[in-house]
Order: structure tokens, then sequence, then C-alpha cells
């Protein structure tokens, strides 16, 4: 069977229905606007001098999936799925918060998006792992974005992310 645009096996029927109903399609990339949001978060600094780390790994994120804003396709499997803006502009002020982040975890991290209901910011480290940074603690949603987006959209329940 010849693939056509109708049908992926890349991400589950759930996560392909709300990415697609976002309007993303397979091949999305809109480098010019994650261009504008590197330079954007790279001018900018916090009052007392932190700065955003900006990687490929963000960058590429950004292409495929930014501005999209995804609703959840029905119940989660062990919680309430995420409806999600993926703009990475959300983190903008918390450039200390994803550093603090970043150093916990000996690599960059920078500003993914947000979960729109709970205003958990979406944060993705330099090699490309995602994590939710909410009031509750930091969280780890999956090994790139294409786990996170299963773990956020199908509700799987996210590991807390310990200090050792």
């Amino acid at each position: 069977m010849h693939p056509d645009r109708t049908s992926t096996t890349r991400f589950s029927v759930p996560v392909d229905a709300a990415l697609r109903a976002a309007g993303w399609l397979p091949g999305r990339w809109d480098i010019k606007q994650a261009e504008i949001w590197a330079d954007t978060l790279r001018e900018h600094a916090s009052p007392a001098g932190h700065r955003h780390a900006v990687f490929p790994a963000a960058v590429e994120a950004w292409a495929e999936f930014g501005g999209l804003r995804l609703a959840p396709p029905g119940p989660g499997r062990q919680v309430a799925p995420a409806a999600l803006h993926l703009d990475p502009l959300h983190g903008l002020h918390l450039a200390r918060t994803l550093g603090d982040l970043g150093r916990a975890l000996d690599r960059e991290v920078s500003p993914l998006g947000e979960e729109s209901d709970t205003r958990s910011l979406l944060a993705i480290d330099s090699e490309g792992r995602v994590y939710a940074l909410d009031h509750t603690g930091d969280w780890y949603l999956g090994a790139d974005i294409d786990q996170a987006l299963a773990a956020l959209v199908g509700g799987i329940e996210p590991v807390r992310l310990t200090a050792s």
C-alpha cells in the first residue's frame, strides 16, 4: 500500500486526529516562524540577566508544531488529556526557571508551549526530551516530541522529576 496524506503510522489515531484538526500535516515545516521565535527568545533577558537557550531540537520542534492549538480528542487513558498551545513565547519570561531546570538536568532547556487549561509550561531539552513545569513540580513527558504529544493528548500520566 502506498502511503498517502490520510494515513500515518507516526502517531496514534487520536493524536494524529488532534494534530490534523489543529492544522498539522506530515511535512509541515515553518522555519521562518521558528527563526522569529528563536530571535525573540535570544534577545530577551530577564531583569536579573537570565537568558534563553536556543538549540536545534527546539527550533525543529517549533518549525513542525509551533503555533498549533490542540484540543483533546476525548477522555484520557490515565489523566485528563491536555489542551495545548505550542508557542514558545509562553515561556518568554521564564528564562530563570528554564535555566534552573537545565542546570538540574545538565543540559539546555527551551520553552515549547503551554497546557492551556493548567498554564503548565512545556519545555524541550537539547536532546529533544520534553517536560512540563507547573506549580506542583517538574514532569517528564517523553524522550521526544512525538512521545510527549502522545502522553499529553492521550492522557498518559507523566513522570515526576525528583531531585537526587
